[in-house]
């Protein structure tokens, strides 16, 4: 099959093709360009693993050996190893779900080994009928499930820095996850307490050693917020707060709650250190911009993307993530010439709010030096930023909700690696460490 005289025609600079690629009758991948390893012309031979037979049944499945390079990476203090991160190898992953065991994971002091049967949650302060749960108490109440992210306020925030970070995509950007969430929403547990009329604000705890405390508006709380009990349909796991935690859709990780203990209602914020000395956003005037919950929007190519390797000129699948905390992506362009012109990505279904969103786009490469980016829009209207863009508006002493276009450099022998577009004279009035474990 062929597609005749004339090869696809670009849509974009560099060689993008048109997403319609992947879906049109009229045009096969196949018709585009083989990659296969070669054409059969003989017999197929049975492999060595078919004259024996396979591995026995096990209570709980494991990933293959072949895919134990498949990890998070840990990013801890040496003098404080129960405080740090884990980054999602968002890069070795597709789809839009995250693996419960390679979920990203945010500690202050540990993991805390909680015996469901002895926790319990307590909602108390401006309630006229202060309640105790115990976890089988809570497993009795209706439960909704969604799919959401949940990202880390620090989440890229190497990109402050004046040079690129070289590290693999996830293990830059890797501080968010998407899951499947179980549970009960909040709203039901705050009207069975009654809330007080001047009720504005529900301090969270939770029973690490840290005591992580936090403040959310009770809009929010009544909303959409759920007390999560499952993760991808098994209970949590004990990093991601076993036997109980906040989720908060759309709203920065340190909000989600882990091990939650306690829900105290009140008429303000209990201004806690994750609320004032951090999670703030310092503006370059020297203000403080606080309590910005929401995630902005924000897409990255996974594959190919910083360290791998092309094959040489050809045909490539650009393939990446993009999510929004205030709604769902419209849409997604990518550029194959550093931003000089865009093409419109396919994005694969389900398209949801406040989830991860696959796209993709075909790329025939000349196998000359460029520059890969995504830009993504989301249902508000609001576009992904430029690095240069976003540098303006927030100044250099940032810390959180870096969300810039990611760029990635294609060299002529196809090694990939950070770089940034946008020229960086200004110097940082603060050094960013992005594997600093005190976010």
């Amino acid at each position: 099959m062929t597609l005749g005289p004339e090869p696809p025609v670009p849509v974009a600079g560099n060689g993008l093709l048109d997403r319609r690629l992947f879906l049109s009758n009229a045009l096969s991948f196949g018709a585009v360009a083989s990659i296969a390893s070669g054409s059969v012309t003989a017999a197929v031979p049975d492999e060595p693993w078919m004259r024996e037979p396979g591995a026995a049944f096990t209570n709980y499945g494991v990933p293959s050996p072949h895919e134990k390079a498949v990890l998070r990476w840990i990013s801890a203090t040496a003098m404080a190893p129960t405080n740090g991160v884990s980054w999602s190898p968002l890069h070795e992953l597709d789809g839009i779900l995250t693996p419960s065991g390679l979920h990203f994971e945010r500690h202050h002091n540990g993991v805390p080994q909680i015996d469901p049967a002895l926790h319990r949650l307590v909602i108390n302060g401006r309630v006229s009928r202060p309640l105790e749960f115990a976890i089988d108490a809570l497993l009795r109440y209706p439960r909704v499930s969604r799919l959401c992210v949940l990202e880390c306020g620090g989440n890229s925030n190497a990109g402050w820095q004046q040079k690129p970070i070289q590290t693999a995509a996830g293990y830059f950007h890797g501080l968010v996850s998407c899951s499947e969430w179980s549970g009960v929403p909040l709203r039901l547990l705050l009207d069975e307490a009654g809330l007080e009329a001047d009720a504005a604000w529900i301090v969270a705890e939770g029973a690490d050693a840290f005591g992580m405390t936090i403040s959310l508006p009770l809009p929010k709380a009544r909303h959409d917020t759920l007390l999560a009990l499952f993760q991808n349909g098994e209970r949590l796991r004990p990093e991601q707060g076993y036997p109980l935690r906040l989720l908060v859709p759309g709203w920065e990780g340190v909000v989600n709650v882990k091990w939650l203990r306690t829900l105290t209602v009140s008429d303000a914020p209990v201004m806690a250190r994750n609320e004032t000395a951090r999670y703030t956003e310092l503006q370059a005037d020297g203000s403080a911009r606080m309590f910005t919950f929401e995630m902005d929007v924000k897409s990255l190519l996974t594959r190919p993307s910083g360290g791998m390797q092309l094959d040489g000129p050809g045909f490539y699948e650009l393939s990446g993530l993009a999510w929004s905390g205030r709604g769902r992506i419209t849409r997604v362009d990518v550029s194959a010439d550093g931003g000089a012109s865009w093409a419109e990505a396919a994005l694969n279904e389900p398209v949801l709010a406040q989830c991860f969103t696959r796209f993709r786009v075909p790329w025939q490469w000349n196998g000359k030096p460029c520059v890969l980016q995504s830009r993504a829009t989301d249902d508000t209207g609001a576009v992904q930023p430029t690095r240069a863009a976003l540098l303006a508006a927030r100044g250099r002493h940032g810390y959180f909700h870096y969300h810039a276009i990611v760029s990635w450099q294609v060299d002529a022998d196809g090694a990939l690696s950070h770089t940034y577009v946008d020229a960086d004279a200004t110097p940082a009035a603060t050094a960013v460490d992005p594997f600093d474990a005190d976010w």
